[in-house]
This record gives C-alpha cells, structure tokens and sequence, in this order.
C-alpha cells in the first residue's frame, strides 16, 4: 500500500485552491513498487499554512494496479511543518475494499503523523504509522511503522533537482525490513516545458534505488496544473 509520494503541502496567505494531475510510467513510493502506469490527482485547499488536501492514484494500464485515495491535514509555519494522513488503497484487511469500514482489525485504511522541518538547503521529514492496516514487527507486534527522509533540491543546468536519501529505523513487514534499513535513494530532475506564454507542462524524470529490497527503478512523469 502507500499514499505514496505524499500529498503536497499547501501553505498560503490567501485561501488558495489546488487542482492538479501527475501522469507517472511507475507508482513507486519510499522505494517501493506500487503499480504501473498511473493518473494521479490532487485536490486541495490552503489557509494560512493550513491546508487539506486530497491525493489518488488509479492505474491506466493494468487493472490489477493499487487504487488509492488519500486525505492530509497539514500546518506549515515558516520551515517547520506537521501532518496527518489518511491513506486507503484496495490492499488491505477488507477483502471488499469499503472506504468507511474502520474496524481496527478489518479496514484498509492506514493513519500516518508526520513531522518536519526544511532548513532551505535541505529538507528532513519523519513519518510514523499510529492506527489503522499497519505492519508487524518481528515479534508479530504493531509495528508503528516509521520513516525517515532527507531531501536536497538544487538546480543545474536550468533544471531543477532534488537528492532525496530515506531509510526504515526498525523491522516491519510495512515496508518489508528486519531492522534498520536504506530503502530510497532517488535522484529527480523536473524541467517546464513552455507550451504558449502563459501555459507550461513540468516533466520529470527520477532514477530511484532501493539497497534493502535490491531494486532500481526509472520513473518519468508530467504534471498537468492549471
């Protein structure tokens, strides 16, 4: 499962609205692979720092790919930010998949906290599961799930970049470790691409490296914003 990568923090000084879509030849999240080709939305409204915002991904080429709709509440107060997600996807506890079925031992909904801070050359970020289909540990215990992520963006060459190194502080079958582990290291480059004067289509393209799981990807996408 995963939300995967993140709903976007929305942090303005006037009520704002997001409408968007990434278009990604992979779902990968944290290292992982979640699916195929995939259409990804976002819907959100920002206040203030505060913001709530909505993430999808749905599959376009393989039915079978990981549907998943998830919900973040965020505050962002100068470089320092926190949120909650409410990730649900079509894997999980209930074989019929209901998005308001809740039931501690029975739902497919996974809630995660975060907490971060972006020191302007560099970004840090925890997250950590706290209810819901999380994983196990080694013991078969909830496992809190946790993750840990440094991000450096830079540009080069007129494009923009971003470093981006995770790693998983303890065993759980969520992101499938038995202790400590370096699960993403992904590097991504993002260029607009003018298509009149006042319309330009960002393409991306990220090489991401998994060292636990022993998997590399190649991901290229393009965003489609108003």
């Amino acid at each position: 499962m995963g939300a995967m990568m993140s709903a976007p923090t929305i942090a303005q000084d006037e009520l704002e609205t997001t409408v968007a879509a990434d278009v990604v030849s992979q779902y990968i999240w944290r290292g992982q692979d979640l699916g195929h080709v995939s259409l990804q939305p976002t819907l959100g409204i920002g206040y203030k720092g505060l913001s709530l915002s909505a993430w999808g991904s749905v599959g376009l080429t393989d039915s079978q790919d990981t549907k998943e709709l998830d919900l973040t509440l965020a505050y962002t107060v100068g470089g320092f930010n926190i949120g909650i997600t409410d990730y649900w996807t079509n894997a999980g506890l209930d074989p019929e998949n209901r998005y308001f079925k809740y039931d501690a031992h029975g739902t497919n909904h996974v809630f995660e906290a975060n907490v971060g801070y972006d020191f302007g050359l560099a970004s840090v970020q925890w997250f950590t599961n706290f209810a819901g289909n999380d994983g196990v540990n080694n013991d078969g215990k909830r496992a809190y799930s946790s993750y840990m992520e440094v991000a450096v963006p830079f540009r080069l060459a007129k494009v923009e970049w971003e470093a981006t190194a995770g790693a998983v502080p303890y065993a759980t079958d969520y992101y499938g470790t038995d202790g400590f582990a370096v699960t993403n290291l992904s590097l991504k480059a993002t260029k607009d691409i003018k298509v009149t004067d006042s319309f330009s289509i960002p393409i991306f393209g990220q090489v991401v490296a998994n060292p636990c799981s022993q998997k590399a990807y190649l991901v290229f996408g393009f965003t489609l914003q108003p």
